[in-house]
């Protein structure tokens, strides 16, 4: 029996996330793991008269890919993708890995070549959402693999997707939409501000927001949603900071991430595992160097660490910081191959200031 959840999920996506219109292409991608996601969705699309293309790949062929590739395979880049983010009206992303470490022993200079060489597809593409030529989502299908990462039965772990996502809600999208009222006056309220402050265990640091726009992520892009984010003046980054969780990408864990910024950019970075990886991915380009992105976690529904990026930087009571590559819509004009979700715990002696207001205390938004 299909797992009606699965269902609303599909709508929540096709409806509200994307707001699929007739005669649109929306290119739908993911793994053969993911199918009674990408197929829910697959349908709905067909009955909101848009015109679906299935994209299906396997996570086993990204790794032979870097195990295999030469230079110039690693820096050969279809004409045809680029196209493809040329004509796509609607991208919707499902992930379901089926190993979250298969890239763990690759070459991180083969991943940050590879990196530069589809910076100007990524770019573009950002381009053309952020002008809203395009809209987009990603979310994940729960697996095994999954599950495991965040010490969970699989079972446990698709009622957590499930209740973050609002899928249980009688009305999913009115439920989605009373989130996006509600952080839309801490939005407005943001807009004014000119300056953020951040202080908490093995951390004091301060950046300049001012002139630049904050993002309300309320179930369109990421999903499941939940957070409130800008892009600082990229100069203005000053002190350091402590992550309090692993900072998990690109097929690897790297833990007690400790990073110290000086105009901006990151002089000195450490960390107790896998600090070697986080050097050279943080010697990508120039712009690797700087903050691209600062949010606040907003999602009450996700409480616990789950090693995946889309959920931990939605914790409520939490911020995150991004190393490399800036959104455009918020104004930064950070560029890089690479953006980097790197999240620390406030719900513990932590606190915000903006300009002269408390704005977070302990995990607390009290504006």
């Amino acid at each position: 029996m299909a797992d009606p959840r699965i269902e609303a999920v599909a709508k929540i996506l096709v409806d509200y996330s994307t707001e699929v219109k007739p005669n649109q292409l929306v290119r739908i991608t993911g793994a053969p793991e993911g199918a009674p996601l990408l197929l829910a969705v697959y349908q709905r699309v067909l009955e909101q008269g848009a015109n679906p293309w299935l994209q299906i790949g396997l996570d086993a062929a990204q790794e032979l890919f870097f195990a295999y590739a030469g230079d110039a395979q690693l820096d050969y880049v279809p004409a045809f993708v680029r196209d493809v983010i040329e004509q796509v009206d609607v991208s919707i992303g499902i992930w379901t890995n089926v190993n979250t470490k298969g890239l763990t022993s690759v070459d991180p200079a083969k991943q940050a070549r590879r990196a530069v060489a589809m910076r100007p597809i990524s770019e573009r593409f950002l381009e053309r959402a952020a002008s809203k030529e395009v809209r987009w989502t990603a979310t994940l299908h729960p697996t095994n693999a999954f599950a495991q990462d965040a010490e969970m039965s699989l079972r446990e772990f698709e009622d957590f997707v499930y209740s973050a996502s609002l899928a249980h809600e009688p009305d999913p999208i009115r439920a989605w939409q009373a989130v996006s009222k509600e952080q839309q006056r801490i939005v407005d309220w943001l807009n004014n501000a000119r300056a953020v402050k951040v202080l908490g265990p093995d951390t004091d640091l301060r950046l300049e927001v001012s002139g630049r726009k904050w993002q309300n992520c309320d179930g369109h892009e990421n999903f499941p949603d939940g957070e409130i984010f800008t892009g600082p003046i990229e100069q203005s980054v000053n002190g350091h900071i402590r992550y309090t969780y692993p900072a998990c990408a690109y097929g690897r864990e790297v833990e007690d991430v400790r990073l110290e910024f000086k105009d901006g950019k990151a002089i000195k970075a450490s960390a107790a595992k896998n600090e070697q990886f986080l050097l050279q991915m943080m010697d990508t380009d120039e712009g690797a160097r700087y903050i691209g992105e600062f949010a606040f976690g907003t999602n009450s529904g996700i409480q616990r660490f789950t090693k995946n990026t889309l959920f931990d930087e939605k914790i409520g009571g939490t911020i995150h910081l991004a190393l490399g590559k800036g959104y455009p819509e918020t104004g930064s004009q950070n560029s890089s191959a690479i953006h980097w979700d790197m999240v620390c715990d406030l719900r513990k002696g932590g606190e915000v200031w903006v300009d002269d207001t408390l704005f977070m205390k302990d995990g607390k938004i009290l504006i």
